[in-house]
């Protein structure tokens, strides 16, 4: 009798741990939204610091803490 309860519940444990309980989630993957997050602003647009033009933060040149569409334009002032 009770050897048939111990089994009952060592199949009922199996099923939840197996099958119903969520695992969670490892901080990894949070690390990594956190880059792609990350890279989606680094492609944000601003201002050219002599001809207002918008261009990529990953594009543009930054020169004495503006930014510049071009070599040009970084010359020109």
């Amino acid at each position: 009798m009770i050897l048939k309860l111990l089994l009952i519940i060592a199949v009922i444990s199996i099923v939840y741990f197996f099958f119903i309980k969520k695992k969670p989630l490892k901080k990894d993957s949070k690390k990594n939204n956190e880059k792609n997050e990350a890279k989606q602003q680094s492609n944000d647009m601003i201002e050219c610091s002599t001809c207002g033009i918008y261009c990529e933060v990953d594009d543009s040149i930054l020169s004495n803490g503006k930014y510049y569409c071009s070599r040009e334009c970084m010359e020109k002032v």
